[in-house]
């Protein structure tokens, strides 16, 4: 076959057909693939390496500037409502007058003005607030207790740089929350709060304040909520806090920690530090839910009220917890019982283990203290408690806490914290292993069980003449044998004694 007859063929025809086709289907491929794909562009280059670009696709540069944008706004927001408190501290000091000690000591005191040896001491402190309220012509800028406390002298400064004279309207050292005013007839914005109760670990967390002095005022650090629920503050602080890693460092305390929407969720309180005061990403903040009543009763009346049940708590260690069969159970102790107050009115008992209130589930000792301080005087509150392993709900009319009822220890019933005696105490205190009784770890001044006569160390062995062989028996003859007096019997020293009695 020669040459024409081979390209006219119906073989060859096939093949080149099917050729096209692949070639078209490839192009076709290509051509989508490519409109597809977002197109990329350079957005960096490293100067040390310029063969190796970094590229970013449009699509994620547009989310990149889109959050950039956010924070910008919330900034823009928050921040001329953010403001700078410096105050003034003054102290007098007597000094010693070494030049008329001979003549003092042979002639006597020197006739001179009382206050010609005294000196005065004045100390400037730093920190930042933020303006939640505003009534005729005065703004009122929520700050930190310990910003403001024993100072003398207070002045606020805005973003706009204008100064301002402030005083404190209240303040409430247990929160470690305080209330400044200020009059101008300048106008600020104010901030908005948000709701600290729908925070989340992983949220955005915005924190504005004025760090480490006058030349870093007004400064936005940016971080998550790294937890929430956090107790132990400084100062016996009652709070839940936010902790947060957005960098706080002193002179931030009382500023804002703040959402992606520009909303207020806390206030800026301590920071924990293993070096004593820089930033290692643990800051703590007051959730603003705490914060919201006390701006109204700080405005109405200029302190705050606090709800009291009038119990001691603790959080039970393993021993007790299972002694008393709590094993897995949430909740807190009510290990004392102030005589008289509306815990004992409403029936709540030494040995009571609070598990609710108002069927809210109490997590430990810390959230029941502030839900019992959140409660107003005259409240009417239920309280669900495990007693000889059953639950039961009691229903408490709240008082009024006040420092008087609070520090009255002659009313603590009946003032002493025990323990069961388990073979490793048995072991740590060097006690024979047949020792019988629950061991008195600690005696509270001026309680009953101090006046009559208890002692740390002492094994109790019974309670008004009626053998005690485990704590749910301790707790039950207390609840229902001393109704009008009590007496331990003890081991002390290896002899067998009764203590004095305590007449209710």
């Amino acid at each position: 076959m020669n040459l024409a007859q081979k390209l006219e063929s119906k073989n060859l025809l096939v093949f080149n057909l099917v050729l096209i086709g692949v070639i078209f289907g490839f192009s076709l491929a290509f051509l989508s693939f490519t409109c597809s794909t977002p197109k990329t562009k350079f957005i960096a280059q490293a100067q040390e390496n310029p063969a190796n670009p970094v590229i970013v696709s449009e699509n994620d540069l547009a989310v990149a500037i889109g959050l950039q944008n956010a924070f910008n706004a919330v900034a823009d927001k928050v921040l001329p409502s953010v403001v700078e408190l410096r105050t003034v501290s003054v102290r007098r000091q007597t000094l010693p007058n070494f030049n008329g000690i001979p003549w003092e000591f042979f002639f006597g005191p020197r006739d001179r003005s009382p206050d010609s040896r005294e000196r005065e001491y004045r100390s400037q402190g730093l920190g930042s607030g933020i303006i939640v309220r505003h009534k005729d012509g005065v703004y009122y800028a929520l700050t930190n207790h310990h910003v403001i406390d024993n100072t003398s002298e207070i002045r606020i400064t805005t973003r706009n740089g204008n100064e301002y004279p402030a005083e404190v309207v209240g303040k409430d050292e247990r929160k470690d929350l305080a209330l400044v005013s200020f009059k101008t007839n300048d106008s600020y914005p104010l901030a908005a709060l948000g709701d600290s109760d729908t925070v989340r670990v992983g949220d955005w967390a915005i924190a504005m304040g004025n760090p480490l002095g006058h030349q870093f005022s007004f400064s936005v650090t940016m971080g998550i909520v790294s937890a929430v629920g956090r107790t132990g503050g400084p100062g016996g602080n009652i709070n839940d806090f936010i902790q947060t890693d957005a960098p706080i460092n002193q002179g931030n305390s009382g500023g804002p920690l703040v959402n992606i929407r520009g909303e207020v969720i806390g206030i800026n309180t301590w920071i924990a530090s293993p070096t004593g005061g820089g930033n290692v990403g643990l800051g703590f903040a007051i959730p603003i839910n705490n914060a919201k009543r006390s701006i109204d009763e700080f405005i109405s009346s200029g302190a705050v009220s606090y709800g009291w049940l009038g119990v001691q708590l603790n959080e039970p260690g393993k021993e007790t917890t299972t002694a008393l069969g709590l094993d897995g159970k949430r909740g807190a102790l009510a290990s004392q019982v102030f005589l008289g107050s509306p815990a004992d009115k409403g029936g709540i008992a030494p040995g009571d283990f609070i598990t609710h209130v108002d069927g809210k589930e109490i997590r430990g000792v810390n959230q029941l203290t502030m839900m019992v301080g959140d409660l107003r005087p005259g409240d009417r509150a239920a309280f669900t408690v495990i007693r000889d392993g059953a639950s039961r709900d009691i229903q408490v009319r709240i008082e009024a806490r006040t420092d008087e009822v609070v520090s009255d220890s002659k009313k603590l019933w009946p003032g002493v914290h025990i323990v069961p005696l388990s073979n490793e105490l048995k072991e740590t205190l060097k006690l024979d292993k047949d020792a019988q009784g629950l061991y008195v770890a600690q005696i509270l001044t001026n309680s009953p069980a101090d006046i009559i006569g208890l002692r740390q160390g002492d094994l109790i062995t019974s309670i008004n003449g009626e053998n005690i062989k485990d704590l749910p028996a301790y707790y039950k003859l207390l609840r229902e044998k001393t109704a009008k007096e009590l007496w331990f019997g003890i081991t002390r020293g290896g002899s067998s004694l009764e203590t004095l009695r305590f007449k209710r």
